[in-house]
């Protein structure tokens, strides 16, 4: 009898090597059990298929799985996509994550001081993600990311460690190119680059970007949201375009990067994936490990905080206080920003932190495009001046601005190119970095661009801020001090010791310097 045509469904060839497509055919072709789980496939009932909606929970932790899938073996199937991010203890944790293209058996992380010695080995959790399918746009897709829970690291050392599972032994002499490293943060202060921007996508610019961040070998990097752009609408509505095959892309493209800096994240608005509960915020659950700092994850994954040396971070979902667009408006009742009131006490009140640097996607302040939010200024802006934060960074428009250190909401120093400011006296420098590498946008008609090499000072700009019935109000303003259009990123330089300061920089993609301050408390 002839048999049915069981070729490899589109939404997971275009995401298989050839390798994994032939072996995935041979399989199939050579045993009877194969032929079944090819039908179950071509039907879409891969792991995690069964039983969702657009409402329902996305993710489902499992420590293997049962998918048909498995009849694979493990030899084809190629780990990538790895990415770090601390624990709640930099000092101490590293949380490991990565995606195979089909659900694998028994992934694990080896992990070891040196690359030809991974001894230790350490379970790993399948978090698969189902994408229902939308008539005339795009099919379901299944994704699984896997991830795995590093502690009782020492501090101050680089480890060496490799992704594997059932058939792929990263131990393996064939497969010791696939090992990378990290190092843990010092148990005391010291020197330290960190470096951050926000909206990057796929693409030229955005891998350009990462090659630039690899070069200021910083220990860690913070991406202010707006991070892959599946969802191209960023209204955090079903009715957005949406690819979810995107994020296997940003995941290989940034890699070569992730693999060894830990890549901490927070949300935009384009991170809103109104496909996944809760709040649309599933597939983050599944992609991401990051910190637990006492703040629920499933309620606002993007919310954290970790200390590195001298420095306290704090991560901050701004979809829950944004009046521009409040798809999750006020979505965790309240209790982010009790949580961050709380937080920032606990960190200006440690011993051996400096500084605290705030990081979230909307504008506080900014000029470009979306200009501010009216909803950040009102909620957030009061609790990081009786807490004297010390940088604040956003990302959403895409372009660089800095302002002059604000204090009540007006100029409480001027801070040019190459000047210093004391957050203790003057008020807050409030820094956009959201030219990671989407298309850029510019600033008000008549506005020049204004930077190192470049200056051209405006007395005021006239520009608007977000008010809660979702309408511009016209503002004109005199704290925007530097404004670059152009991709690039933010260089922060943290210095412990008896005059602690943080040296921040903005780079252009050419790795020309396009602004440099001073951070300095009680100078």
């Amino acid at each position: 009898m002839d048999l049915p045509d069981f070729g490899i469904p589109p939404q997971l060839a275009r995401r298989m090597t050839m390798a994994e497509q032939h072996e995935y055919l041979r399989t199939k072709l050579s045993r009877r059990r194969a032929l079944v789980t090819a039908g179950a496939v071509a039907g879409g009932l891969l792991t995690g298929c069964a039983g969702h909606s657009p409402s329902s929970p996305a993710t489902t932790p499992s420590s293997s799985s049962p998918s048909p899938t498995a009849a694979v073996h493990g030899s084809a199937v190629s780990p990538f996509g790895r990415h770090l991010a601390f624990g709640a203890d930099p000092r101490t944790q590293m949380r490991i994550s990565w995606q195979v293209p089909l659900a694998v058996k028994k992934p694990y992380v080896r992990v070891g001081l040196k690359p030809e010695d991974l001894s230790r080995k350490i379970e790993a959790e399948l978090r698969d993600l189902h994408t229902p399918g939308q008539t005339g746009v795009r099919l379901a897709l299944d994704q699984y990311y896997l991830h795995a829970a590093l502690d009782g690291l020492r501090p101050g050392t680089t480890y060496y460690y490799g992704v594997g599972h059932d058939g792929f032994d990263p131990a393996d002499a064939s497969r010791r190119s696939t090992i990378s490293s990290f190092r843990t943060a010092p148990a005391s202060p010291g020197k330290f680059v960190f470096t951050a921007f926000g909206d990057q996508g796929v693409g030229t610019a955005a891998a350009a970007n990462d090659n630039l961040l690899l070069r200021q070998k910083p220990a860690f990097h913070l991406h202010a949201g707006d991070i892959c752009y599946a969802d191209g609408n960023g209204q955090g509505l079903t009715s957005d375009g949406y690819d979810p095959g995107f994020w296997d892309l940003f995941l290989k493209q940034n890699e070569e990067v992730a693999r060894s800096v830990p890549w901490m994240v927070t949300t935009g608005n384009h991170d809103m994936e109104a496909w996944y509960s809760p709040d649309g915020y599933g597939g983050q659950l599944a992609r991401w490990s990051l910190p637990d700092s006492g703040f629920d994850p499933r309620s606002a994954p993007g919310v954290y905080s970790f200390v590195y040396g001298n420095v306290g971070v704090v991560a901050l979902d701004a979809n829950d206080v944004s009046y521009e667009i409040q798809a999750n408006f006020g979505h965790t009742g309240g209790k982010q920003t009790k949580w961050l009131e709380k937080k920032l006490a606990e960190l200006r009140a440690a011993e051996g932190i400096d500084f605290v640097v705030v990081y979230f996607h909307h504008c506080a302040y900014s000029t470009s495009s979306h200009a501010s939010d009216g909803g950040v200024r009102a909620e957030w802006l009061p609790l990081f001046e009786r807490h004297q934060v010390d940088l604040v960074i956003n990302g959403h428009n895409h372009v660089y601005e800095r302002t002059d250190a604000i204090r009540g909401g007006e100029v409480g120093r001027t801070v040019p190119v190459g000047g210093a400011t004391d957050p203790t006296r003057d008020g807050i420098v409030y820094v956009t970095a959201g030219g990671g590498g989407r298309d850029l946008y510019g600033f008000p008609a008549g506005v020049k661009e204004s930077y190192e090499g470049r200056v051209h000072d405006h007395e005021s700009v006239e520009t608007f801020q977000w008010t809660k019935s979702k309408q511009p109000r016209k503002e004109t303003v005199e704290w925007s001090r530097v404004r670059y259009r152009g991709f690039s990123l933010l260089s922060v330089e943290a210095e412990s010791g008896a005059r602690p300061r943080l040296t921040v920089s903005a780079l252009a993609q050419s790795g020309e310097r396009v602004d440099h301050f001073e951070v300095r408390r009680g100078a």
